[in-house]
């Protein structure tokens, strides 16, 4: 099977770089997969868990937002933020879970970007329950 260079970069750090056979992700049009040889495209990504296949491994890995980039033999997915599954501490994402689904239920109609900031908020918290929950399957 043929293989190509994933890097996931954020502001801060590589946070991963390596040979893999495939990667699916959530464009803003739906969830996609890239393997080698993918046309050359670049799309925003959504708030979501990103699945990659190296050999027998697969790896989830929490991206915050951003962009992938796909060249003919590699992909950059450039993020907000990213975090791979022993990174994240799921107890503080339960606890922003939380917090944001109360200010989601206690929303008023005057504050539109705090309504926004809340589901954004939401979004990441369960992006990380989810990748944390696949590792350990």
């Amino acid at each position: 099977m043929n293989t190509f260079l994933l890097e996931i970069v954020t502001p801060e750090r590589v946070v991963f770089s390596q040979q893999v056979d495939n990667v699916i992700v959530r464009g803003i049009e739906g969830e996609f997969g890239v393997m080698a040889g993918h046309v050359p495209l670049v799309t925003p990504l959504q708030v979501a868990p990103i699945v990659v296949k190296a050999g027998s491994n697969r790896t989830s890995i929490a991206v915050h937002g951003g962009f992938i980039e796909v060249q003919k033999e590699k992909a950059i997915i450039l993020a907000e933020s990213a975090e791979l599954s022993q990174d994240i501490d799921v107890e503080r994402a339960r606890a922003a879970k939380e917090r944001a689904e109360r200010r989601l239920a206690n929303r008023s109609s005057k504050d539109h970007i705090d309504h926004r900031r809340a589901e954004l908020a939401l979004q990441r918290a369960v992006t990380r329950i989810n990748v944390s929950s696949r590792s350990k399957e």
